[in-house]
C-alpha cells in the first residue's frame, strides 16, 4: 500500500482481531469502549481500518470526515449502525460476522426456551427469597410442543434442526422464500404461526421496514400462556406491549436480549418496563457472546480485511459488488471502484492500451449504483496511467495491489 497502514478498534473486540492485524505490519490502536459521533470525526484521521460492534454509529459525516479510510469491519452480524450506502459511495467495503456467532444464539435460545417452559426463573427468584414452593404446576417439558421462528435464516434454521431434535414440532414464517430444513413447515401468514405455536421467538434482520413489527396485536394473536423470545433486534418489539401481556397472563413468560435504548457502556443504569415481571429472563445483548463467537467474529472480519486490503476480493463485503479474488501474482492489480454506468470498462481498457499497459485477467462485478473492475496487469503501471484512471469522472476509489514479489 507504501504506507504503514493504521488500524482503529473500538468496543473491546477480541485480541485476536488485533493479533492478525498487527501480524501484517498494521499499527493497531484499541478501545475499549464505543465512541460518539464527534469522537469519530476527532479521530479518523490517518486511519484506514476501522472496527467496530453495535455501539458506534458511523454515519455520512463520519464516513466524509474519514478520508483515509479504506475499510470497515463491523465485529458482529448487524450493520445498521452503519451508513452503508455513504461508505460505498466514499468507496470504503464493509464487512460483518453473519455466521460466526450462529451457535452461541442458537444454544441460548434453547436455553431460555427451557428455562421459560419450566418456569425455572420462578423458582430461582423464590429460593433467593428463602421460599420452597415445590410444584410442577405450570412446568411442561418442552417435547412435543410447537416453536415458531419468524426469520428463517443464518439463526433461525440451526434452531429449527436443533429444536426438533429435542422433540418440538417447529414452524417458521419469512418474507422471503426459504428452504425449510427436517420436518419444519413453513406458515402461510404470521397469524396462522402466533396462533399454533406454543414457543415465539424472533429471528429478523435489522431492516428499518421490521422496526416495531411485533406489538399489542401480535401479543394478542398468540396462543394464551405461550412463551416469547426476541434475541433478534431491540426495534421489532413494542416492549410496552409485551410487558402489558406479560401481566395479564397472556403470555406466561418472555426471554429479552435486546431492547429499544441500551446504554452505551458496560456498567451503566439500564431500566425497562420488563424489570421485575414474573417468569422472565432479561440478559445485556449477550445471545452472541461467547468467547467462542467473540474468537470466531474477531479471526473472521480481520481476515476478510485482510483480503480485501492484499488482493482486492470483496466477497461477503455487505455494500460492494462482491469478487471473489485470489492473490495477484503479477506485477500489479488496479481495483477499481467507479458509478455504474455504461462505457466505463471501455474507457478504463482504452486507457490502459493507450499507456502500453498489458491486461492479463479482468473481472467485473456490478452491485446497484456501483461497478467493481479488478485488472492484472503484466508490468509496473506506470503514474501517468494512474491518473488517467482517476480523472474518469465515475470514479469512486482507485487502489493498486502489488503481487507477493513486489
Amino acid at each position: 500500500m507504501g504506507c504503514v497502514l493504521k488500524a482503529l478498534l473500538l468496543e473491546n473486540l477480541h485480541p485476536d482481531a488485533t493479533k492478525i492485524l498487527a501480524s501484517r505490519g498494521i499499527e493497531v490502536v484499541t478501545r475499549t469502549g464505543a465512541l460518539d459521533e464527534d469522537e469519530l470525526v476527532d479521530t479518523l484521521d490517518g486511519v484506514h481500518i476501522l472496527g467496530i460492534r453495535s455501539k458506534t454509529h458511523v454515519t455520512q459525516r463520519v464516513l466524509e470526515a474519514g478520508k483515509d479510510l479504506l475499510t470497515l469491519g463491523a465485529f458482529c452480524i448487524g450493520t445498521n449502525q452503519i451508513d452503508l450506502k455513504s461508505a460505498a459511495g466514499q468507496g470504503v467495503a464493509v464487512f460483518n460476522a453473519p455466521f460466526s456467532n450462529t451457535r452461541s444464539v442458537v444454544e441460548i435460545a434453547i436455553a431460555n426456551i427451557i428455562s421459560l417452559v419450566r418456569r425455572q426463573p420462578v423458582f430461582d427468584k423464590d429460593m433467593h427469597a428463602g421460599v420452597w414452593n415445590k410444584t410442577a404446576i405450570g412446568a411442561h417439558e418442552i417435547r412435543g410442543k410447537t416453536l415458531g421462528i419468524i426469520g428463517y435464516g443464518n439463526i433461525g434454521t440451526q434452531l429449527s434442526v436443533l429444536a426438533e431434535n429435542l422433540g418440538m414440532s417447529v414452524i417458521f414464517y419469512d418474507i422471503s422464500e426459504k428452504l425449510a430444513l427436517g420436518n419444519a413447515r413453513r406458515a402461510g401468514s404470521l397469524d396462522e404461526l402466533l396462533s399454533i405455536a406454543d414457543v415465539v421467538t424472533l429471528h429478523v434482520d435489522g431492516r428499518p421496514t421490521n422496526n416495531g413489527i411485533f406489538g399489542a396485536e401480535q401479543f394478542a394473536a398468540m396462543k394464551p400462556g405461550a412463551i416469547f423470545l426476541n434475541l433478534a433486534r431491540g426495534f421489532v418489539v413494542d416492549v410496552d406491549a409485551l410487558a402489558e401481556a406479560l401481566k395479564a397472563g397472556h403470555i406466561a413468560g418472555a426471554a429479552v436480549d435486546v431492547f429499544p435504548q441500551e446504554p452505551k457502556r458496560k456498567g451503566d443504569a439500564f431500566t425497562s418496563p420488563l424489570q421485575g415481571l414474573s417468569n422472565v429472563i432479561l440478559t445485556p445483548h449477550t445471545a452472541g457472546s461467547t468467547e467462542e463467537a467473540q474468537e470466531a467474529i474477531g479471526q473472521f472480519v480481520s481476515h476478510k480485511i485482510l483480503d480485501y486490503l492484499g488482493t482486492g476480493s470483496t466477497t461477503l463485503s455487505v455494500n460492494l459488488p462482491n469478487l471473489a479474488l485470489a492473490t495477484n501474482n503479477g506485477a500489479a492489480r488496479i481495483a477499481y471502484l467507479h458509478h455504474n454506468t455504461p462505457g466505463v470498462l471501455a474507457r478504463v481498457n482504452n486507457i490502459l492500451a493507450d499507456h502500453g499497459e498489458n491486461i492479463e485477467g479482468q473481472l467485473l462485478a456490478t452491485r446497484g449504483e456501483l461497478g467493481y473492475v479488478v485488472t492484472d496487469i503484466g508490468s509496473e503501471i506506470e503514474p501517468e496511467t494512474i491518473t488517467a484512471l482517476e480523472a474518469i469522472e465515475q470514479t469512486v476509489r482507485l487502489r493498486v495491489l502489488h503481487g507477493p514479489q513486489h
